[in-house]
């Protein structure tokens, strides 16, 4: 009896995803804020995150060249995936929104396990605004050499401040 108890607890711990189940509020400054059509939020706007908040969904960490740097870059932050999943968000698309205002719409599709994060730090350190921070979304470029064209190019917005969940 014990062992199928313990079963299903490893089983039911391992299909939903811990994150998704509450959210609480950020303790610090809000680097990102998720709105529209998000299942899952902690403020009346919809959700915010702090560093700390998007680094205990999940870490990801790769090393890429890009076209706005010189030679490879390590990048860490929380897969699109991984951030995807903990809002419940399962239909629409993602616009990605700059400080700026300049933004680019992402297909869900593109939230894949090995596909882009939303890096937090370069070269192991928390990136400014100086220097495409505090978030930017990186594509792993080199490992797929698909993601190398003008339409993912586009995607990758530096100085993230916000998601629209759109239907």
């Amino acid at each position: 009896m014990f062992r199928w108890v313990a079963c299903c607890a490893f089983f039911l711990l391992k299909t939903v995803p811990a994150f998704a189940i509450s959210l609480e509020a950020p303790q610090g400054p809000v680097l990102l804020t998720v709105t529209g059509a998000v299942p899952v939020t902690n403020a009346p706007e919809g959700a915010q995150f702090d560093l700390h908040m998007l680094e205990s969904i999940g870490t990801t960490t790769f090393t890429t060249a890009t076209i706005w740097t010189e030679g490879a870059q390590r990048f860490t932050g929380v897969s699109l995936h991984d951030l995807v999943q903990a809002l419940q968000v399962t239909e629409g698309s993602l616009r990605a929104v700059a400080i700026n205002e300049y933004s680019a719409e992402i297909p869900l599709e593109d939230a894949v396990p090995e596909g882009p994060i939303i890096a937090w730090a370069r070269n192991g350190s928390l990136m400014s605004v100086r220097d495409k921070g505090p978030l930017w979304i990186v594509y792993p470029f080199d490992d797929y050499p698909e993601y190398r064209s003008e339409i993912i190019f586009a995607r990758s917005i530096w100085q993230l401040s916000r998601i629209v969940i759109e239907p």
